[in-house]
């Protein structure tokens, strides 16, 4: 069965994704930096409003995925809190300097995560070795990989996404980065499964007083009157198409 992950920055996006079809929700706050963890109100809060599996990211900060001692010692308190909400799984990943499964760090997560789906996410896109990296992942039991083929788009990186999918025998291969409505049927022609999208659009602030002239970025030019959210009638276009395809056996 094919499944849609939405990736959601905020409780009020994830019910909506929810009520549009989405079949998974990956929790984020800090759509700029590519998804942090999400805070505690919000990890709270949505294991109220929703109830389809929701798996929060765990990720201190942007940047790579080669984390301080004091960094690691945040993620791990991070996921016992997760774990003590109750949430199905997370998404998580660790690299070493060399760019390789930091190995001795993520066997710490999956002790932690035990009983938990993990999701190790676009790390895997930096890592040196992606063949190498499959396997070490499966001997960990991570239950997927969220991945763009290592290209800065799943459509870019469609080769390696359907080698990986082909040669896994354990993490489903999620296609992420890039995925919408209109390029969805490649990756199901390519036998993958599962894909994750933002869905997302900007929307305006119902601010009536806008101040000119300031922003609460180093960045200049950012809008601080519109935000990251997202959209539902997207969401449910794409269920829509995907409810009308199946999964391609690739040998």
């Amino acid at each position: 069965m094919l499944k849609l992950e939405v990736c959601c920055y905020g409780v009020d996006c994830a019910s909506a994704a929810e009520k549009a079809g989405a079949d998974r929700i990956e929790l984020c706050a800090a759509p700029s930096e590519g998804g942090l963890t999400p805070s505690a109100g919000s990890l709270i809060q949505v294991r109220e409003a929703v109830t389809i599996p929701v798996h929060p990211i765990v990720r201190p900060r942007g940047g790579d995925f080669c984390f301080t001692n004091t960094e690691f010692n945040e993620i791990k308190s991070d996921i016992a809190f997760i774990r003590e909400l109750g949430f199905p799984g997370l998404v998580v990943g660790l690299l070493d300097v060399d760019g390789h499964i930091d190995l001795p760090r993520m066997q710490q997560v999956m002790a932690l995560c035990e009983g938990m789906a993990v999701t190790f996410h676009r790390a895997f896109d930096l890592c040196h070795s992606p063949i190498v990296a499959l396997q070490q992942l499966t001997d960990l039991g991570v239950a997927r990989i969220l991945t763009s083929g290592q290209q800065q788009s799943a459509e870019s990186g469609l080769m390696l996404l359907k080698e990986l999918n082909r040669v896994t025998r354990g993490p489903i291969i999620m296609a992420g980065a890039g995925v919408r409505l209109s390029n969805l049927q490649k990756f199901i022609d390519a036998g993958l499964s599962e894909l994750h999208s933002s869905a997302s659009q900007r929307v305006a602030s119902p601010m009536r007083y806008r101040k000119a002239g300031v922003s609460m970025s180093s960045v200049a030019e950012t809008d601080e009157f519109s935000r990251t959210c997202v959209d539902s009638d997207m969401v449910e276009a794409m269920k829509v198409a995907m409810s009308h395809s199946s999964p391609v056996r690739v040998a």
